[in-house]
């Protein structure tokens, strides 16, 4: 490419968006950002959106993500949590940078493993996606086939799951049936605000383990 992408400055909040960009200068690119930045980039059929979070947008991905760490941890369930490790693939001509995902059914085909390849590996069981600064490629996400996708957008929860090749609204988990997610992750998280992120996790805990329970 003419122009280096790492002299394109997007301030936090902010996004970008390249067009025509075809599969090689998108691969140039992810190389050139290299794996340790704080951006995030989407690319769909030959647009390239590159994005810059809050600090807000930070803090409820880690808040939510340790939620659904210690949820698992709970239930003693395996998984792998792989952050924003670019997912791509080129029969799609599309790529997306979750906020996180966590592998959990599939765990075991992708545990030890340094590189997937999508040709061959499985997507991830669950992505996370936090709506603060920009909005969630869901076109993407069914493209590669990713069974559930969580959305925080306004402080609400949105559960989506992959039927037919596109993602339905749904009240309940895949991967954590009968539980009430869509109250419960938003209600810790706002406790996490006042309480901390300990107290709130103990307590995150204690409530699961009355689940497990009942």
């Amino acid at each position: 490419m003419l122009l280096s992408v790492k002299r394109i400055d997007v301030p936090p909040g902010q996004r970008v968006l390249l067009r025509d960009i075809t599969w090689q200068e998108f691969e140039a690119i992810l190389d050139e950002l290299g794996e340790h930045r704080a951006a995030r980039i989407a690319y769909d059929k030959g647009v390239l959106e590159i994005m810059a979070p809050l600090p807000e947008h930070e803090d409820n991905k880690e808040i939510i993500s340790d939620l659904v760490k210690a949820l698992l941890e709970e239930l003693d369930i395996e998984f792998r949590t792989l952050g924003s490790t670019t997912f791509k693939k080129q029969s799609m001509a599309q790529g997306i940078e979750p906020d996180q995902c966590f592998y959990i059914q599939n765990e075991a085909k992708i545990r030890g493993k340094k590189r997937l390849d999508l040709r061959q590996d499985p997507p991830p069981d669950l992505a996370l996606e936090i709506d603060v600064t920009s909005r969630t490629h869901t076109s993407i996400y069914e493209a590669l086939k990713v069974p559930e996708l969580w959305r925080f957008d306004k402080e609400k929860l949105q559960i989506n799951l992959l039927q037919a090749d596109s993602y339905v609204e749904s009240q309940q988990s895949l991967n954590f049936p009968n539980l009430p997610l869509i109250e419960i992750i938003p209600q810790y998280l706002e406790q996490s605000r006042t309480d901390g992120r300990n107290a709130t996790l103990k307590a995150f805990r204690r409530w699961v383990q009355k689940q497990i329970q009942s």
